[in-house]
C-alpha cells in the first residue's frame, strides 16, 4: 500500500485492516513457535541417537577382541607354566619379557587378572573345583589351579580355584564338647 491508499482508509477500515495484520502476526507466530518446537524434538530425538550409537560402537570396540583374547589365554596359561618349569636363569629371563609384553598389550585392551589366591570365594569370581580341610576360614581360596581373568570389567574366565574346607573340624569340636 502506498500513501494515497492509506488515506483513504476511513478509521473503521484502518482498524479492520489492524486487526486483520495482527491476526495474521499471531497465525505466524503459532507457526513459528509450533516449528521451533518441531525442530526441538528433531534435535532431541538426534542427540538420543548420537548418545545410543556412541554407546554401541564402545561396546562392540570392547567386546571385539573377546574372542581372540580369550583363544590367546592358552598361550598366557602355557607360558606361566612354562615359566615355573625352566631352571636355566637366561631362558627365563627371555621367556619372561616376552610373557610380560604379551600381557601388557592384553592389558592395554582391557584383560585383568582375577586375585584369588587367599581371598573370600566368590562365586561370581572363582568356580571351585576341589575342598580341602584346613585350618584357614571356611571359603577361603587355598590354591588356584587355573587364572581367572576380566575384560572390561565383565568376566572372560572363572578362575579354578581350591577352597578351604574347616566345617568338618569345627562340626568334630562340637561332637568333643
Amino acid at each position: 500500500m502506498d500513501d494515497k491508499n492509506i488515506q483513504k482508509l476511513t478509521k473503521k477500515q484502518f482498524q479492520e485492516k489492524i486487526k486483520k495484520l495482527e491476526k495474521e502476526l499471531e497465525e505466524k507466530k503459532n507457526l513459528a513457535e509450533k516449528n521451533l518446537n518441531q525442530l526441538k524434538y528433531l534435535q532431541a530425538d538426534f542427540d538420543n541417537y548420537r548418545k545410543k550409537f556412541e554407546k554401541e560402537k564402545d561396546n562392540i570396540i570392547k567386546t571385539a577382541n573377546e574372542s581372540l583374547i580369550k583363544e590367546l589365554l592358552v598361550v598366557i596359561d602355557d607360558f606361566e607354566r612354562a615359566l615355573q618349569s625352566i631352571k636355566d636363569k637366561e631362558n627365563k629371563k627371555g621367556l619372561t619379557m616376552i610373557y610380560k609384553n604379551l600381557f601388557k598389550i592384553l592389558e592395554y585392551h582391557g584383560l585383568k587378572k582375577i586375585e584369588a589366591l587367599y581371598k573370600k570365594f566368590d562365586p561370581y569370581y572363582h568356580e571351585a573345583i576341589l575342598k580341602e580341610k584346613s585350618d584357614k576360614s571356611d571359603g577361603c581360596v587355598l590354591e588356584e589351579i587355573q587364572r581367572g581373568y576380566l575384560l572390561h570389567s565383565g568376566i572372560l574366565r572363572h578362575s579354578k580355584v581350591k577352597i578351604a574346607d574347616n566345617k568338618s573340624k569345627i562340626e568334630g569340636d562340637k561332637k568333643n564338647d
